[in-house]
């Protein structure tokens, strides 16, 4: 046991005072580090699926905005000019001038508190009075049922205009498109005179002749006046 102990003693103090070997201080001096072998999803550079650079990213998402907001104004244009293009569709009973002027009074009641309420509501007349208007060619089928003159009241309004023709009696109904105002209520010179009456009954005066001239389009009134 004595032998065992004395072996143990002089091994450890071998050890203790042994010098450093040279290789062993550069070792020190200077570690290598070891290499460790990963996956290769781990040895691959993580900037190349994880990097981030503020710079980069606000200004590709700046070009994004860019680019999105150049299609919404190009698409913006374009409806904007489908619209100007697209034909206005207008809406119209028609029935010869002698039923719509003369006989049928409830027809001027109707357009006069019409006029009234968008006068009060500041709205922009959409209706208007068309004697012997030229969009009748594009309707032959209307044309050889009508007596003529005819006389047209023309509107944007197409639900107003199926009202007309339920309220007024003996008027026939359609649409059309055109281009322009002046385009849809065109008409064909005429001179509209209605004879009056040997006997009136009625407990109230007749309208007197011309009565329609403030629903007739804008330049039918100006050349009227003329």
């Amino acid at each position: 046991m004595s032998a065992v102990t004395t072996l143990s003693q002089a091994c450890w103090a071998a050890a203790v005072v042994k010098p450093k070997s040279n290789t062993a201080i550069s070792h020190i001096q200077n570690p290598k580090p070891k290499s460790l072998a990963l996956p290769f999803s781990a040895n691959s550079s993580c900037g190349h699926f994880f990097s981030f650079n503020p710079k980069t990213t606000l200004k590709s998402s700046s070009s994004v905005r860019t680019f999105v907001a150049a299609v919404e104004s190009d698409q913006l244009s374009s409806s904007d000019s489908a619209d100007k293009e697209k034909p206005s569709r207008y809406y119209f009973v028609v029935a010869n001038a002698k039923f719509m002027l003369d006989d049928e009074e409830h027809f001027q009641e109707q357009l006069c508190e019409r006029l009234r309420y968008y006068g009060e509501k500041n709205k922009e007349q959409d209706f208007w009075l068309v004697i012997e208007p030229k969009f009748l060619d594009k309707f032959p089928n209307i044309t050889k049922r009508l007596g003529r003159p005819a006389v047209a009241l023309v509107s944007t309004n197409g639900p107003w205009i199926t009202f007309m023709k339920l309220r007024l009696d003996r008027v026939l109904a359609e649409s059309f498109e055109a281009e322009s105002l002046k385009e849809a209520l065109a008409s064909n010179p005429t001179t509209i005179e209605f004879e009056k009456p040997q006997k009136w009954v009625a407990p109230y005066s007749k309208y007197e002749s011309g009565w329609w001239g403030p629903f007739l389009p804008p330049r039918t009134k100006e050349e009227s006046k003329a």
